[in-house]
């Protein structure tokens, strides 16, 4: 019988997750096999395990060691420290993960401060791309003391935007200027003045409604997640008059389609190396108490990411 363990849904146990044994991956011509030493949790990939059937296995976000290189010559060699994401399945002992989707990880990077790369960092990097360059520009991050805002409000401000952020209580504003924001908006409605040229927006609800009448002219509202509600309703009027405007529907692993994980995974990686980007992992746990660190992830306990370690 196997040893390999992942992450697992049980509709029966507390939190729905638990760890079980699974079988061993095989790896196609394409993919390296890594054994996993930390994961992190995504508000996602959570909210479906609240859904899905008993044995579904959920996970997008790794961090570990190749022990066996892609038999096509492809990727990082047996022995590399790696980051890498799937579509599901990623919180295991072992994974096979194909090499698009995994990077070498520089000395200084921990596994614990790359497990939080892949969703919310890709996400935060390609979403900050549709705006065209950042330079001179000003930037709004909705829901910025999330995982995908965090990230945010620092690509933002390292690419020379004017960034604001966005946050649900007053006491958050502190965090938010110490990450690189150099104004902030305090609850769920963004204020029809200043305009901005992008809008990276996390929140749905009366925040996105808000946020798309403060776009400038030519400017963008990326809209990537619905934390507060889906519905969303918006004056129109406003959002057209300004003109040229754009509300722009990101979901990651279609945006992976032209542009491979491995790519951004590397860029995120040297930036931290450099001391120029820093993941805010704000609770680190053992693996087998996911279930409680799940719901506290849903229950908004903590900001920034979660990262569990694998022994």
């Amino acid at each position: 019988m196997s040893d390999n363990r992942a992450v697992v849904v049980d509709p029966e146990a507390p939190g729905r997750l638990v760890l079980r044994p699974v079988a061993e991956p095989v790896p196609d011509r394409g993919e390296a096999l890594v054994r996993v030493r930390a994961l992190s949790l995504n508000r996602g990939e959570v909210r479906r395990s609240g859904m899905a059937p008993a044995g579904w296995r959920p996970g997008w976000d790794l961090a570990g060691e190749v022990t066996r290189a892609a038999a096509d010559g492809s990727g990082p060699r047996a022995g590399a420290r790696v980051v890498g994401l799937l579509p599901e399945g990623a919180w295991a002992a072992r994974v096979a993960v194909p090499t698009h989707a995994l990077a070498e990880l520089p000395e200084p990077v921990t596994f614990s401060q790359a497990a939080t790369f892949p969703v919310a960092g890709l996400t935060a990097l390609l979403a900050l791309a549709r705006g065209g360059p950042l330079l001179g520009h000003r930037v709004l991050v909705t829901g910025a003391t999330g995982g995908v805002g965090d990230f945010a409000v620092q690509l933002a401000r390292l690419g020379g935007a004017h960034v604001t952020a966005s946050a649900r209580r007053a006491d958050q504003e502190p965090m938010l200027r110490q990450l690189g924001a150099h104004a902030v908006v305090v609850g769920d409605e963004i204020p029809p003045a200043p305009k901005y040229d992008l809008v990276v927006e996390s929140v749905g609800g009366r925040t996105l409604g808000t946020a798309l009448g403060a776009l400038e002219r030519g400017g963008v509202c990326v809209t990537l997640g619905v934390s507060a509600g889906a519905e969303v309703t918006f004056d129109a009027r406003e959002f057209f008059f300004a003109g040229r405007t754009t509300l722009y529907g990101f979901y990651l692993f279609k945006e992976l389609g032209s542009e491979p994980a491995s790519v951004g995974l590397r860029r995120l990686a040297e930036l931290v190396a450099a001391g120029q980007l820093a993941p805010h992992v704000s609770l680190e746990r053992p693996w087998t108490e996911v279930a409680q660190v799940a719901q506290d992830l849903m229950a908004r306990r903590f900001p920034g990411k979660a990262v569990l370690t694998l022994d």
